[in-house]
């Protein structure tokens, strides 16, 4: 009883988490329950015999989770997290060897590791991982955070280590994942010819796999609309029902949905996209609820970027925590846009889940625990004037 009221007191002694941010998750959860509910009846004919709630009551409990996860996380000091992250990082990695070597995999490319009946996908629990530890070395080599041996080499080492064994599977997430390294080392005071140089290594390494892996080739030649490479066909390349097939579906979806969509549960392209409740889930929203229902979601990540960035980053009370929160924005917040990029036809055919609004396990457990940190930063940000503190403590009375 005592431990229980301790906690409630320590609870209770916190500031509060940012709201805006908060309420943006929610927003996003709750849309993505109605879309995937919608988009699921492919999934569910093929794989349940036309149960769709089956899948819904998985997804929302996933969903529970997640949120469940996001709030434990931000009640923890993500200083207390950042000890462990090293070993996290190790176990990850180690994760990532056992999927390339043992080859235990579901789906797809090697991505999925399968332990007693549950599938997961280490690369998730790399990428935060990867991002706390990343913010652990940039914070602790601040006074000497320019000089190649003792500060970028280190980081250099786990960074591009980490991006490469994720890259061997899943370029998308690797690349995403890079960008957010070197935009935290640009924030950190890192050398620009540093930076541009891990960004070189980045651009090589994938250029290399690309040329390497026919699909991976296939899908650029797709988006440039024409043949590059000799290992692809390029008939089936360049014909719309053979690779295009994707993307010309998805710019349907948004041609159908107009300005103010088809309306709720009412979409047609779900039966023709490929995962429509997961890779394309934002060109069902599209259709269903057209472009105002689009624009409305991404003003949400938008809102997300705002807080992260120009709220409680810049507001952090030391540098651990500003890093963390530009690294897991800008994780959050790519992989939005990048999603919805390749829905609209922008960027090449990925794979990037929508945080929060796609389907999905892991991924949306990994959301939660990046969402957790950022409002934990959150509720020990610096004010900066006593009139700021006043005006905060007036609107939480």
């Amino acid at each position: 009883m005592n431990a229980l009221q301790t906690l409630k007191d320590r609870v209770s002694d916190r500031s509060p988490a940012d709201k805006y941010v908060i309420w943006v998750v929610l927003a996003l959860s709750a849309v993505g329950v109605v879309a995937v509910y919608s988009a699921i009846t492919f999934l569910a004919e093929t794989k349940a015999g036309g149960d769709t709630e089956q899948f819904l009551v998985r997804h929302v409990i996933r969903v529970v989770l997640a949120l469940g996860v996001m709030g434990i996380v931000s009640l923890i000091d993500y200083r207390t997290l950042a000890r462990y992250s090293k070993i996290a990082l190790i176990f990850a990695l180690g994760l990532l060897l056992v999927v390339k070597v043992v080859g235990f995999f579901t789906e797809g490319p090697d991505r999925w590791l399968r332990v007693a009946g549950f599938g997961f996908q280490p690369s998730d629990l790399a990428r935060v991982a990867l991002v706390f530890y990343i913010a652990v070395l940039l914070a602790q080599k601040q006074d000497y955070v320019k000089s190649f041996g003792r500060a970028f080499l280190p980081i250099l080492i786990w960074a591009f280590g980490t991006v490469l064994l994720i890259g061997l599977d899943d370029l998308s997430t690797s690349a995403v994942l890079l960008a957010a390294i070197m935009l935290m080392g640009f924030v950190a005071r890192v050398s620009t010819y540093q930076i541009a140089g891990l960004g070189m290594m980045g651009a090589l390494l994938a250029v290399g796999m690309i040329m390497n892996s026919p699909s991976r080739a296939a899908r650029v030649e797709s988006y440039l609309g024409v043949n590059i490479f000799s290992s692809t066909d390029a008939e089936h390349v360049l014909n719309p029902q053979g690779e295009g097939y994707q993307s010309q579906q998805a710019r349907i979806a948004f041609a159908m949905g107009g300005l103010t969509g088809v309306g709720p549960g009412k979409s047609i392209q779900r039966d023709f996209l490929p995962a429509p409740y997961n890779d394309f889930i934002f060109a069902i929203i599209a259709e269903e609820y057209g472009l105002l229902g689009a624009i409305g979601l991404l003003i949400g990540f938008c809102i997300l970027l705002i807080r992260g960035y120009l709220r409680i980053a810049r507001d952090a009370p030391d540098p651990l925590g500003l890093f963390l929160t530009v690294g897991f924005t800008t994780l959050l917040v790519m992989y939005g846009f990048v999603h919805a990029g390749v829905a609209c036809g922008l960027l090449p055919v990925t794979g990037l889940p929508m945080p929060f609004v796609s389907y999905g396990g892991t991924s949306m457990i990994a959301n939660g625990i990046m969402v957790g940190v950022i409002l934990n930063v959150s509720r020990q940000v610096k004010e900066r004037t006593p009139a700021t503190e006043r005006r905060k403590t007036q609107s939480f009375v």
